[in-house]
């Protein structure tokens, strides 16, 4: 089970294992590649920028991740800081921000500041390597305000370049990363999920997602508050618009799950549990399962059975398993998991009423007919609900899926190796997820260098980006290894962008010979042939 490759590991951070999401555990695939963004440094002197810290930590860590790196989180950070006895909002020293990075493991931390140059925003940030307490070369990047998004966009794009050489991407899919993100929606969410306050975190996040309907990560923090205020109905909705494929998507659906649960709506729950379990049957999801499928009149002994068996040392799987298994008629094993889910939590008042009331249930009927204090537990309870989402054991169940899909990848031949990374690399780009996908297209061509997929996803990605000449460039690579009408609608979109009718139109009519039946083509072509714009 999954819940075996939950591992704890030695450390500071890790000894605590505290419930308010202790940071994950990091492979030896990660070693040199976990990073800590500090929050950069206001020296504009305007504290109406002040979210902007946040802010700049927030991106980089995000690009940083979509280039291959593994970035701590935000609570990661805030847990780190609660483990030192400093403030979430604590601007550390350069001892401190040091101290901080040993603590969470981190190989890199990633310091800067921003300030003003007229109406320009100038960022310039700085890696520190942990290990040999050394930094690097500080770079910079700067831009009007109304760009900050694509300024720090172009600063990740300087660091990764110095944390990793030989990692190929270009400026310009950095850039268009960020390309889609409003900036007064991200200000929103910036601030909705910094804002001590609680009436005015949902604000600001209300207003992001009002600004922004898809921007994911401001509907999960939504969620998330919503979902804390006992707003079930309005959390599983905001739940239910955060991208299911993205890093979130699991702890969206298991909250969606809970919130659907305490909604009464259990046909719902119990789809959006068996959801999740299909990815990551941890203990506490099956258990939830179990208990939306047993609120609707059916048998959820099996799921109870493995949820006990994932996490033996929880007392309330013991005593659902107990409850499903007396319903169902199997009191002998019904009293052996009550029996043990006492010797658990020895304390379970109610599991030792219930015990009581079915080793005895005539004395247990006789004293609820007379008693004046409160009667025993009624033979029949309701199942527990697992309440709470174990951030760290889904975090580190989805890596450990991630490292056995790579296992997986690294044993195929180079051909089969290029085409998995294309398939993977075409899911993030029709998600808009540009980055990603060039990285994964880049693995693809080293993997197998004759591979055309792998060259034509490099120009739907140039082309996507902006950049016409890489493109091009990509797509006349594409047709030396394999002619195809792809190929050449590639390069009559980019020629079209341009304003080159001409080679457009030839483009567009060679990829009508190579495939007559492509619409695609055949749209391109009556539209460039229907253009304003006069051919060069």
């Amino acid at each position: 089970m999954l819940g075996l490759l939950v591992l704890l590991v030695p450390g500071v951070c890790r000894a605590a294992q505290s419930p308010s999401a202790p940071p994950i555990q990091h492979s030896a695939a990660d070693r040199g590649r976990i990073l800590l963004v500090i929050p950069f440094d206001n020296r504009t002197g305007e504290l109406n920028l002040d979210w902007i810290r946040e802010a700049a930590a927030n991106l980089l860590s995000s690009r940083f991740a979509s280039a291959g790196f593994a970035p701590m989180t935000r609570a990661d950070r805030v847990y780190a800081l609660d483990h030192l006895g400093l403030p979430p909002n604590f601007q550390p020293s350069r001892a401190s921000e040091i101290k901080l990075a040993q603590t969470l493991d981190a190989d890199s931390i990633i310091v800067g500041s921003f300030s003003l140059n007229g109406q320009d925003l100038v960022a310039q940030a700085e890696v520190v390597n942990v290990p040999h307490l050394k930094m690097l070369a500080a770079v910079s990047a700067q831009g009007p305000m109304t760009s900050m998004i694509a300024i720090f966009d172009r600063l990740a794009w300087k660091l990764t370049r110095q944390l990793d050489p030989s990692l190929n991407v270009a400026e310009e899919t950095f850039v268009a990363e960020g390309s889609s993100l409003h900036l007064s929606a991200y200000e929103q969410y910036i601030r909705g999920i910094t804002e001590p306050d609680q009436a005015e975190r949902m604000r600001h996040l209300a207003t992001s997602v009002k600004l922004s309907p898809d921007f994911s990560p401001a509907w999960m923090a939504l969620g998330r508050e919503e979902y804390r205020s006992q707003q079930y109905d309005r959390a599983a909705d905001a739940f239910s618009k955060v991208d299911r494929k993205g890093p979130d998507g699991l702890e969206a659906s298991f909250y969606r799950g809970l919130s659907l649960l305490f909604s009464g709506n259990y046909p719902e729950a119990y789809k959006e549990f068996a959801d999740v379990a299909k990815t990551l049957p941890l203990a506490e999801v099956v258990n939830n399962e179990g208990v939306a499928l047993s609120r609707q009149g059916r048998d959820g002994t099996p799921l109870f059975i493995q949820a006990a068996a994932d996490d033996p040392r929880d007392a309330d799987y013991h005593f659902n398993l107990a409850v499903s298994l007396k319903r169902h008629g199997n009191s002998t094993a019904a009293l052996n998991e009550l029996t043990q889910c006492l010797k658990l939590r020895p304390n379970d008042s109610e599991a030792a009423s219930l015990l009581q009331a079915w080793k005895y249930p005539a004395a247990a009927t006789a004293v609820a007919s007379t008693a004046t204090v409160d009667p025993p537990a009624a033979p029949d309870p309701l199942e527990r609900i697992a309440r709470t989402f174990d951030e760290t054991a889904f975090r580190q169940a989805s890596q450990m899926l991630d490292e056995m899909d790579a296992r997986r990848v690294a044993a195929l031949s180079p051909q089969q190796r290029a085409k998995t990374f294309c398939m993977q690399a075409k899911g993030y780009l029709s998600r808009g997820l540009v980055l990603e996908a060039e990285r994964l297209y880049q693995m693809a061509a080293t993997a197998d260098p004759k591979s055309a997929d792998a060259h034509l996803g490099l120009a739907r990605v140039r082309l996507r980006s902006g950049d016409l000449q890489g493109a091009r460039r990509e797509a006349r690579q594409a047709l030396a290894l394999t002619p195809s009408a792809d190929a050449h609608l590639i390069l009559a979109r980019a020629d079209l962008a341009a304003h080159d009718l001409k080679n457009a139109q030839a483009e567009a009519e060679s990829a009508i010979q190579a495939d007559p039946s492509n619409t695609e083509a055949q749209q391109l072509l009556h539209r460039i042939q229907t253009s304003t714009v006069p051919a060069r």
